[in-house]
């Protein structure tokens, strides 16, 4: 070991996003420069609103309500009457009729219910299944767990 330390000089911007409600803060200054450098990548539509990224292979109801501040990964479907903001769904993840998504991250291949709101930087880990009517008040659900019940304050579910 040579025991010298190292530096490296940086031009562009840096944040720390380990945490969820900095990933999120992230995604937002990221679609906020996106809007400004790139606005052709930013999905358009009447059922967007603000700042979003649509994967292409993603499905959304005409119905639903997607952004300001989201991004919809690879093949996920957002049925109808559903509400998204300031949220990430990543790849192959589904949001039921009616449900609402605040402030929150949506694991891979995830299902949300029908009329269920997951809010407060909550956190659904790849894999997890949470039933129709459900609150996730700042949950941290663990992957491959079904979530049946209201979770009313912030946990970690294992």
């Amino acid at each position: 070991m040579d025991k010298k330390l190292y530096a490296m000089v940086h031009t562009g911007y840096w944040m720390d996003v380990g945490q969820p409600k900095d990933y999120l803060e992230g995604i937002k200054t990221y679609l906020h420069h996106k809007r400004t450098s790139h606005p052709e990548m930013l999905a358009t539509g009447n059922n967007i609103v603000g700042n979003v990224i649509v994967d292409p292979s993603a499905t959304i109801s005409k119905t639903a309500s997607v952004g300001p501040d989201v991004v919809v990964g690879p093949n996920c479907i957002i049925h109808g009457g559903a509400r998204i903001h300031g949220s990430v769904l990543l790849g192959g993840s589904r949001i039921g009729s009616g449900s609402l998504i605040l402030n929150s991250i949506i694991g891979w291949n995830s299902t949300v219910g029908k009329w269920t709101r997951i809010q407060k930087n909550s956190v659904l880990g790849e894999d997890v299944t949470v039933n129709d009517e459900v609150l996730l008040n700042g949950a941290k659900v663990l992957p491959h767990k079904e979530v049946k019940a209201d979770v009313d304050t912030p946990q970690i579910i294992m």
